[in-house]
């Protein structure tokens, strides 16, 4: 090894330990089964609190929250800021306007992103966060209503808060207490009951949801029936007095694997299907009626119907295609493929 020059110094790497995994795998199921319960245990305790001295501070927050005519600003750091992260993905999400802003860069221009109009929800599980001040200074100062969800009432958080959720005590699934686990669990469970309680309270739809979400399959299965379905011009429709002969060419010709049957005011009124060929095979099929063939009263859709519903009507009654109506006249037809397409499966 060449000797060091003078100036130089000699680089030591510090390395971890090396940790061999120990146990068997009913041994590592048994580690999940028992942060599942102690997790469990947590959710438990918060609902209980909910319905006890809890309840009336989550009703404030919700009411205060909903009356913001600005956006609700999550604050937090480290662990709980990453829970805030997700919390105002989640309000942002299902129609209440929230932007999160990292403790520790609000001191560095951040605290711009913060208006009067605003509502400021802070997460800390100890309610000491020392990297919280500069935001809790600035709430009083320019009097912005601000909500802490934090494990200590009597915490500076909890003091300087004009609505405080006091989240119970409960035991971190980490065998040593000091991984956060439970805790962080609850404080998520927190923002999606806030969450969730805001959006039912707006009165917030699916077709208000759609507008959030317009891609991936959560936004293909939020597209409507009439965004997706084949118009007039491809329906397979024949009279109940068509003769079955006629009636194929145009199933055929079609090639949705059925056929629409409507009375003389143009309601649908029946569907003849592959199942229903093979029942009625014999030399006497071409030369009947289709009344004599179709199933009575099909399935049938809406054209407001979600995509996801229509999915869900296909796989419970085990067939590939449906007749879009409206006023009981077929409008359109879907089929599994169109599904399929857009993503939905």
């Amino acid at each position: 090894m060449p000797a060091m020059g003078k100036g130089m110094q000699q680089r030591t790497t510090v390395e971890a330990p090396a940790r061999m995994l120990r146990g068997s795998p009913s041994e590592a199921l048994g580690s999940a089964a028992r942060t599942l319960e102690l997790e469990a245990a947590g959710l438990d305790a918060l609902r209980a609190a909910l319905e006890g001295p809890l309840g009336g501070a989550f009703a404030e927050a919700v009411s205060v929250m909903g009356r913001a005519s600005g956006r609700v600003i999550v604050t937090g750091i480290g662990k709980s800021g990453h829970i805030g992260q997700k919390i105002a993905a989640t309000l942002a999400s299902t129609g209440t306007p929230a932007y999160f802003v990292h403790a520790n860069e609000a001191s560095h221009g951040d605290l711009g992103m913060i208006a009067r109009d605003d509502v400021i929800l802070a997460l800390s599980w100890s309610g000491e966060t020392a990297e919280l001040k500069t935001i809790i200074t600035y709430s009083r100062r320019f009097a912005v209503p601000l909500i802490a969800i934090t494990s200590r009432p009597e915490s500076t958080l909890a003091k300087a808060a004009e609505i405080t959720l006091a989240l119970p005590r409960a035991d971190e699934a980490c065998p040593h207490g000091l991984a956060l686990t439970t805790s962080t669990v609850m404080q998520l469970a927190c923002g999606d009951c806030l969450a969730i309680a805001l959006l039912e309270g707006k009165g917030f739809t699916a077709q208000d949801f759609k507008v959030f979400h317009p891609g991936g399959q959560l936004g293909a299965s939020l597209k409507f029936v009439s965004d997706i379905m084949h118009g007039a011009d491809r329906l397979p429709l024949a009279s109940e007095d068509a003769v079955m002969s006629e009636a194929l060419v145009t199933m055929t010709e079609k090639s949705f694997g059925c056929l629409g049957i409507v009375d003389g005011e143009g309601r649908l009124t029946g569907i003849i299907t592959d199942g229903d060929l093979r029942r009625h095979m014999g030399e006497g099929l071409l030369s009947a009626r289709t009344k004599a063939i179709m199933t009575r009263d099909p399935k049938t859709v809406a054209p407001d119907t979600l995509a996801s519903a229509a999915l869900e009507l296909l796989n419970a009654s085990a067939i590939t295609a449906v007749f879009v109506v409206e006023a009981g006249r077929p409008v359109g037809i879907l089929h599994v493929h169109d599904l399929l397409r857009i993503g939905v499966l």
